[in-house]
């Protein structure tokens, strides 16, 4: 029960059951007094209309007609209180056996009540309350007319049985609910906690459980997943960096130790030496070329951007990139198109889309050329259903459908592509650089009907409502 009352479900339904109860009390109190205030007024009226219809009777029917009045309208069912009394208070007539002292001294209406026995409660200890009015008649005896509290009285003990009543029920209730909602929650926090003690013990496909019912556990579950499926996807890329790195730079950099030590076995010129330096410092260069590129993957991934993000013309950085391919693709026998919609803006970094423009078009130049027949690359860039689509493809050899989720990855090279030069990164930043602009990448085939050289293409994604 210590557990379940500081859970915060709990303790939000105890206040809510104070507030609810004060609001009920209150307006049950309010309700009761409002009611016997105007019973009150009521009767009050009754008496005073009927002092004064008596009042008329003595006028027109003396003592007499006053007398078989009062002993008519004392008989009837729920009477009123009648009594005559002497100028001194000795009562002469009337309906009650016994009054309390003093009622009869003042003239007027009784400000507070008083007791009185009934003839039929004769011996009886029980005394009843009433109000009254007290007139002087013109011969100096003394009228009272009142009316028992009993039914304001009854009222108002219902009134108070019906609060308790209801606050029992309420109090019931709410202890049911507390268990009910405190326990529920209980257990969703002790699976949630299960699930982080996997977590934090290494397991990163572990995810926080949701019920399904879209409140605030389950919104904070799915929240906290997709920063685990986040945290999960950057780990596996790390371990995949570091497997990589330690397989694919392995040779590089071992053809670069052969060279120098070949150079310093078999040099015997200063040109040997010459070209054996210039030969490491390409193999240097490639190296460098390496790092920067996983360098700048790892920037992107983690939205650590040279440049913050900003309304970019997408239509001029395409044409810049065909201008600045186009002599390139020329001089390897590739025929460059393109189709580019003017005006097409998006919201993101321009030198991260140009770059990553850049490296799917070096691509296509590298597997397109020497693919025969009739080699090109085209460029598109358009809307497609609200998202905007930069396109570049070749008519190269392609990529096996069973293999494109793979090309996207770090270092992933496939068997067919050994033999061109690269590093395997440059895919990788073209999906980092699109993640980090809420897009994706679609990879397709250029010429699907054809058995060989299928061709290539990659769609830039952009997200609609980007511009």
């Amino acid at each position: 029960m210590t557990a379940l009352y500081r859970t915060t479900a709990v303790r939000l339904s105890a206040l809510y059951l104070l507030l609810f109860a004060l609001c009920a009390a209150f307006l049950v109190f309010y309700v009761s007094s409002m009611s016997e205030g105007l019973l009150a007024q009521q009767m009050r009226d009754a008496v005073t209309t009927e002092v004064a219809g008596i009042e008329n009777i003595f006028d027109k029917n003396g003592m007499n007609g006053l007398l078989r009045t009062l002993e008519r309208r004392s008989r009837q069912p729920g009477a009123n209180l009648y009594i005559i009394a002497s100028p001194t208070g000795e009562v002469l007539a009337g309906n009650v056996l016994a009054l309390q002292p003093g009622v009869l001294d003042n003239e007027g209406w009784t400000e507070t009540p008083f007791r009185y026995q009934r003839f039929l409660e004769e011996g009886s200890r029980e005394r009843h309350m009433a109000r009254a009015q007290v007139v002087v008649l013109p011969n100096g005896l003394r009228l009272l007319v009142g009316r028992d509290l009993g039914e304001p009285e009854h009222f108002r003990v219902l009134v108070r049985q019906a609060l308790m009543v209801a606050l029992g029920v309420m109090g019931v209730g709410a202890l049911v609910i507390w268990y009910l909602i405190g326990r529920n929650a209980l257990k969703r926090m002790d699976r949630m906690s299960g699930a982080s003690q996997r977590i934090m013990a290494g397991d990163l496909s572990q995810r926080l459980p949701a019920s399904g019912s879209g409140d605030e556990f389950d919104r904070l579950s799915e929240s906290l997943n997709t920063m685990l499926g986040r945290i999960e996807k950057l780990d596996e890329g790390l371990k995949q960096v570091s497997d990589n790195i330690a397989h694919d730079l392995k040779t590089p950099l071992t053809r670069l130790r052969n060279k120098a030590e070949a150079a310093l076995g078999g040099g015997e010129t200063p040109a040997d030496y010459r070209a054996a330096l210039e030969e490491v410092i390409g193999e240097s260069d490639q190296l460098i070329r390496t790092f920067n590129a996983l360098l700048m993957i790892s920037r992107v991934e983690a939205g650590q951007a040279p440049a913050e993000m900003s309304p970019i013309d997408l239509s001029d950085i395409a044409r810049d990139g065909v201008e600045l391919y186009e002599p390139v693709a020329e001089d390897c026998g590739l025929r460059v198109t393109c189709d580019i919609a003017d005006g097409i803006l998006v919201r993101g970094n321009r030198e991260l889309v140009g770059q990553a423009l850049g490296n799917l078009i070096d691509n296509a130049i590298k597997y397109a050329e020497g693919s025969g027949g009739e080699a090109e690359i085209r460029v598109t860039l358009g809307r497609d259903d609200g998202a905007v689509s930069l396109s570049v493809s070749d008519s190269g050899p392609g990529i096996p459908d069973d293999k494109r989720e793979e090309v996207v990855k770090r270092f992933v090279r496939l068997d067919e592509s050994r033999s061109k030069p690269g590093t395997g990164l440059g895919l990788s930043l073209v999906g980092a650089v699109m993640e980090m602009h809420g897009g994706h990448l679609e990879l397709e085939a250029s010429h699907p009907a054809r058995e060989n050289n299928r061709g290539l293409t990659v769609r830039m994604v952009f997200p609609a409502g980007a511009d």
